[in-house]
């Protein structure tokens, strides 16, 4: 929400969006020089942004949509967070926890091993990939060896929706939308807390299914 209300403010200044403008022209001259190498290194950043947290590939998509138009950079894009996300779960899978730990939050990591496994079911598992930052459920995925099939078919389909409006914003702000860009922008946030929340929900359903129905018994 923070970098829609910066791209905002930008795009509803003249003089800035301008400036920007011509950085997006020189950077599409260098991709049309270099198309193959260009194409190859977005997508490589898409995916590099899908295993590490802090790196964010929505600095580059202006470049590419004014590039490639939004349909082939929606594409693009979702292609990039999937090889991501396949990296991220071959990393977890056959290098291990040494590897991962220094990839993502490894507290959180095991704060959800308990509650997923090889065999849970596929529905938890897309609510895990709408939910969570997308390197989190590759990496847990990996470490609990979840079927690789049943995670690149979460993966495509929570990804789309998110690449498409990514590109949505960018487009957006080419246009000098800033209604439009904000209002994106909310339904994102908007649709991520609801996804949060019921993936909440949906773990203390299952942890309380589990313990029984009252702790006594247990005790």
């Amino acid at each position: 929400m923070a970098l829609c209300l910066a791209l905002a403010a930008v795009a509803s200044s003249e003089s800035l969006h301008a400036a920007l403008l011509d950085v997006l022209k020189a950077g599409e001259q260098i991709i049309r020089l270099h198309p193959l190498l260009g194409a190859t290194l977005f997508v490589a950043f898409a995916a590099v942004s899908a295993m590490i947290a802090f790196v964010s590939v929505a600095v580059v998509v202006p470049v590419a949509i004014y590039t490639w138009g939004q349909g082939l950079t929606i594409l693009l894009l979702w292609l990039g967070w999937m090889l991501g996300g396949a990296c991220a779960y071959g990393t977890a899978r056959y290098l291990g926890r040494r590897v991962v730990r220094w990839l993502t939050a490894e507290a959180g990591l095991k704060r959800l091993e308990s509650a997923v496994n090889g065999q849970t079911p596929f529905s938890l598992v897309l609510l895990l990939q709408l939910a969570l930052p997308s390197e989190i459920p590759g990496y847990l995925l990996g470490l609990v060896r979840y079927p690789l099939s049943r995670y690149l078919a979460a993966l495509a389909v929570a990804e789309l929706p998110y690449a498409m409006a990514t590109v949505l914003l960018g487009a957006s702000f080419l246009e000098r939308r800033s209604g439009l860009l904000l209002a994106i922008g909310l339904v994102l946030v908007a649709g991520s807390l609801f996804a949060f929340q019921r993936l909440r929900r949906r773990l203390k359903s299952d942890a309380f299914s589990a313990s029984g129905p009252s702790g006594k018994e247990g005790t």
